[in-house]
């Protein structure tokens, strides 16, 4: 039996109400001056808009305030942990279950194990809570921008020339992604081999904690019947589930724009037994080479300081270190800790512990490429709420407008921003920095009508294309080069060209150009306005099929679904554990050879909840209560 809709999971028309709580949140927080007269309701009133007021102004970098203390007392600094000595260790300084990354997989993977055991968390980045750039959907795109050290964000270039990012922050992509929330297709989950009881159980933990229904914009509900009028049928309402036609998903985002991440379902965790260290690098796994097996006995990582550090595991067999760092992070670690192509790690020094050709092996990424959307009239700023599940390999999904708010890029695409690296004006092998900077200095001459538009974004299902991750140096902080080889695989490009006239059709649709009030364009008016004139080979007409092969390769951009990199089989053995040694699991989309559904971050979620839960019905057995 597959995994079922649940009763709040129906497929139910949408109400957009947005607009009115906006209105009202602001109405209540108009401040009249001090009275003597003021009611009892009225200082709660006040004090209350104080408080919202106060959280949409919090400073911007991560972790400075100190608020969510009281909710999640057990996540700290680094430099506040005290490293045992091998000779002096006791129970109350080593951990059943130490979990590297403090992720969309590792949050509630850590919340479930520690309500039996004693859990650590080593997450890089700092909290998402009291950084306005991760909390508000209108400063989306800024996260993805900043190429600080300390952003929340860490952008990389693939060896393809495509910009893309991987999180560095609690609550890992969930924190920095554009929220869309759905499950994986019941296939994916019958492939992996997930008991589907466990799997029902543990998708609902994740969605009465911190999933939300969107508000649904005016473009959205654009998109939806343009993409039922082109034939993406039916019409299956709001809903979770992964089904042919077209459908309005769940969010992250509450009806005010707020964000909520991984990192809320850490407060579902015994509090006793779990400890979260931010702004904690991990350098390495520690493993003892004395027995037949390898065996991971800790880690050793960096606090904010550059301090070192060893947290080490209890003595038990059961004890486990967890990798959950994402696609590239788990095999980029494994290889810096001697699990990996011994050739390669010889190169750059490092001691084997394991020969394994596969790591770093099979990466994938789903390429992604868009066409305009011109508007006369202004568009509230959206991200991804409707999608168009196909039957021919593509999923259309839309962004719109842009955001006005006082820390905001103005003039920005949202998802398609240029200054996100979504330059798709310019062919991927041309994409540099430097090119990204003299777009952002020429949009200045722009029509401010250039901006009121939105995206329609034809997404590529499991791509047939693969790549690789190799060490370039042994700085974990720097960036491996990564391989997609987008399009390499002439199925894909195939997909593409479906996908881009699929797109064509929705936006040429009546329901699209009676909102937008603009009159319907041809298709090759559509492409060049996507395009621009920068590209090296525009289309000349829609039916030219090598010409829409040309623009998919010159266009594509990511959606920041990567994965593979430690696939069952060759890397990890079906319950996760790492092949050829002891005490050392994988849980994150490292181990994926396909994203699951249209946007994976639910079932990474989900599978972070569930493997906790299978770990404890293993190790507990029927005490376990599960």
């Amino acid at each position: 039996m597959m995994h079922t809709q649940t009763k709040a999971n129906e497929s139910k028309p949408l109400i957009g109400w947005e607009e009115a709580a906006s209105s009202e949140r602001e109405k209540d927080c108009v401040f009249s001056g001090p009275s003597d007269s003021m009611a009892s309701v009225g200082a709660l009133r006040f004090l209350f808009c104080l408080a919202l007021c106060l959280c949409n102004f919090l400073p911007s970098c991560q972790g400075s305030s100190h608020w969510h203390e009281n909710k999640y007392p057990f996540i700290r600094n680094a430099s506040s942990f005290s490293s045992p000595s091998i000779s002096t260790t006791t129970s109350n300084n080593v951990y059943d279950y130490i979990i590297l990354g403090g992720g969309t997989a590792g949050c509630p993977l850590a919340a479930t194990l520690s309500q039996n055991y004693s859990v650590l968390v080593l997450e890089r980045g700092g909290v998402p809570f009291t950084n306005p750039n991760v909390s508000f959907l209108e400063n989306f795109h800024i996260t993805l921008a900043d190429i600080s050290p300390t952003s929340a964000s860490q952008y990389f270039i693939s060896t393809d020339g495509v910009y893309n990012s991987r999180a560095r922050v609690l609550g890992g992509g969930s924190s920095i992604n554009a929220g869309f929330y759905t499950r994986a297709n019941p296939s994916f989950i019958e492939k992996v081999g997930w008991d589907a009881k466990l799997v029902n159980q543990s998708y609902p933990w994740v969605e009465k904690q911190i999933v939300h229904r969107p508000t649904f914009s005016p473009y959205q509900r654009a998109v939806r019947d343009s993409l039922l009028d082109s034939g993406v049928s039916p019409f299956n309402g709001f809903t979770y589930d992964h089904l042919y036609g077209t459908k309005v998903g769940g969010t992250i985002f509450d009806r005010f724009g707020r964000r909520h991440t991984a990192a809320e379902l850490l407060a579902s965790g015994n509090h006793e037994k779990l400890t979260v260290l931010v702004y904690a690098t991990v350098q390495k796994i520690v493993f003892d080479t004395k027995g037949k097996k390898p065996k991971a006995v800790g880690v050793i990582f960096q606090d904010e300081n550059g301090k070192q550090h060893e947290a080490i595991l209890a003595n038990d067999r059961h004890s486990e270190v967890i990798m959950s760092t994402g696609a590239i992070g788990t095999p980029q670690l494994l290889m810096l800790s001697g699990i990996g192509p011994k050739e390669e790690l010889q190169k750059l020094n490092i001691p084997v512990v394991l020969d394994n050709q596969f790591v770093g092996k099979g990466m994938v990424d789903n390429p992604m490429n868009t066409m305009f959307v011109p508007s006369k009239r202004p568009v509230h700023q959206s991200l991804i709420e409707t999608v168009g599940i196909t039957k021919m390999g593509v999923y259309i999904e839309a962004s719109s407008g842009f955001s006005q708010s006082n820390d905001s890029i103005h003039c920005h695409h949202g998802i398609m921003s240029a200054e996100i690296g979504q330059l798709s004006t310019i062919p991927p092998k041309q994409r540099s920095p430097e090119a990204v900077q003299e777009f952002v200095k020429n949009k200045r001459d722009l029509p401010i009508e250039a901006f009121k538009g939105g995206f329609i974004l034809s997404k590529v299902a499991n791509p047939w294309s693969v790549g690789e991750l190799k060490l370039v140096n042994t700085n974990v902080k720097d960036n491996p080069a990564v391989t997609f080889n987008y399009f390499s695989h002439p199925y894909d490009l195939e997909r593409c060209v479906k996908g881009i006239r699929l797109a064509i059709k929705v936006v040429q649709s009546k329901h699209f150009t009676n909102y937008t009030m603009c009159d319907k364009k041809t298709a090759e008016e559509l492409l060049n306005l996507t395009v621009k004139a920068n590209v090296n080979f525009i289309p000349k007409h829609v039916k030219d099929t090598k010409s829409l092969k040309q623009f998919c390769k010159d266009t594509v951009i990511t959606i920041w679904h990567y994965h593979g990199g430690c696939h069952v089989g060759k890397v990890v053995n079906p319950d996760y554990m790492v092949l050829g040694v002891d005490r050392l699991r994988v849980v994150d989309g490292s181990t994926f050879d396909e994203s699951p559904g249209t946007n994976p971050q639910a079932t990474v979620m989900m599978m972070g909840r569930y493997m906790g839960l299978k770990i404890l019905r293993d190790r507990l057995g029927k005490l376990a209560g599960i």
